[in-house]
């Protein structure tokens, strides 16, 4: 069976999908001329906000797997998880990996031994997100800057490395968490506390100083050589206002030129990010991709808190919001290896994402909660990601549901415009922050 979206179908059996499609994308998949066919792997909203930027061009024809009713609107959407074989199906012309996990289970090494060009690295590459131990050690061979830290595979070798650092600590999971594998110990009750709970996460910690100043995500595309960097961003990891509470997988982002400047960004790509594209070619296993590089601006210059392998989420709603122009050619060129002579255009106006997450998040979430007011959204992008349709009505499904996304010609203006559309929302449970962007009005 299917759900049509306009003139696309949501296909609840993929391998029978060409049979279902209706309108105009029949005849696309019948012909296959003048439309370059993009896959995009991934369910969330940073998967959604690519779609969003891809679809502009209208000489593409897009797929998603697994997708979301938001993505279903803009492409095909494919119900698996099983990304080989939709590729082998559609034999899409590019395939762009947004999640870390498909990443790291070698996804992308499956694809290009068939012959699949992809956007994201390899299982060995992705390593610098998967393994904090790895990241670690390849950054202090490397001479990247960061936090001082000692490696513990248990709690016994974690208590023994933590009379070594003074209070507040930070510790991390070593292996992917979903953004929730880090904890800031401020007393030895909350570090043993923090000990247990990450263990049962990961198979080791990472046990590290902790280092002050405004954080900054900076995400750069890359083909293993050439780099292409993005305008930098902000992200909001703690689920309530003025960084409080646990950590989530982000509770928003804002884009802003302002947040970098020259210097800064020069010291970046010189100390970090060029380095670490060299480590990862010394060693046998080139990034290819995007590289996501957490930082802290601290008074000694940056240093890296952690490197993820993908782009980031929501840090990509706001950055798709900024960029202009076609992002194909760049991600073609990423993939074929000829980043070279590449350049972005970015819009100067900044960019604020505000997540609306679903009752209970970070912990037991709720789901089910019918989602209305989309529709009188004005002058903002709703992207969405925990989301599913039932019998026609938007429900939750998981815990960050939508990222409503705004530009204006002043930070202070996207900010204002931002929050005035998410009064439209509502779901039983909503939460949100109220502070996003708003450390960068100093700026202003």
């Amino acid at each position: 069976m299917s759900r049509a979206y306009d003139d696309y179908v949501v296909l609840c059996d993929f391998h029978d999908c060409l049979q279902f499609c209706t309108g105009p994308l029949n005849g696309i998949l019948r012909s296959g001329a003048h439309y370059l066919k993009v896959l995009v792997i991934g369910s969330g909203g940073r998967e959604h906000a690519l779609c969003w930027k891809l679809a502009q061009n209208p000489a593409v024809h897009l797929y998603a797997a697994p997708g979301n009713p938001g993505i279903a609107t803009l492409a095909t959407t494919i119900f698996t998880t099983d990304y080989l074989s939709a590729a082998e199906k559609f034999r899409p012309d590019l395939t762009i990996i947004g999640p870390e996990a498909p990443l790291v289970a070698g996804v992308a090494d499956q694809l290009r031994r068939r012959g699949f060009a992809v956007v994201g690295p390899s299982a060995q590459a992705a390593q610098l997100e998967s393994s904090k131990a790895f990241a670690k050690a390849l950054m202090a061979s490397s001479g990247i800057p960061t936090a001082r830290y000692v490696t513990a595979d248990s709690a016994l070798r974690a208590r023994e490395a933590l009379r070594g650092f003074a209070f507040p600590v930070v510790l991390k999971a070593d292996g992917l968490a979903a953004g929730k594998g880090v904890v800031i110990a401020h007393t030895p009750e909350e570090s043993e506390a923090a000990i247990h709970s990450l263990l049962n996460l990961s198979r080791g910690l990472v046990i590290e100083e902790f280092l002050e100043g405004p954080e900054v995500s900076f995400i750069a595309l890359t083909d293993g050589g050439h780099i292409v960097p993005f305008e930098p961003t902000q992200d909001h990891k703690a689920i309530f206002d003025n960084d409080e509470g646990p950590n989530t997988g982000g509770m928003g982002a804002y884009s802003d030129s302002r947040i970098l400047n020259s210097i800064e960004r020069s010291q970046i790509m010189d100390t970090i990010i060029e380095p670490a594209i060299k480590a990862m070619s010394a060693m046998g296993h080139p990034f290819s991709g995007f590289l996501f590089a957490g930082l802290m601006m601290t008074a000694e210059g940056p240093k890296v808190l952690e490197f993820n392998a993908r782009l980031g989420d929501p840090e990509t709603q706001a950055l798709m919001m900024r960029l202009d122009g076609d992002f194909l050619p760049a991600l073609q060129a990423a993939a074929r290896g000829q980043l070279q002579g590449v350049d972005l255009k970015w819009n100067p106006a900044p960019s604020v994402c505000v997540v609306l997450a679903a009752h209970g998040y970070p912990g037991n979430v709720r789901v089910g909660d019918p989602i209305t007011g989309i529709e009188k959204v004005e002058n903002a992008l709703v992207f969405q990601a925990g989301t599913k349709q039932v019998s026609n009505v938007l429900q939750t499904a998981g815990g960050r549901v939508l990222g409503i996304t705004a530009s204006g010609a002043t930070l202070p203006a996207s900010i204002n415009t931002v929050y005035e559309e998410v009064l439209r929302i509502h779901f039983d449970g909503m939460q949100y922050r109220t502070d996003i962007g708003k450390k960068g009005l100093k700026r202003w």
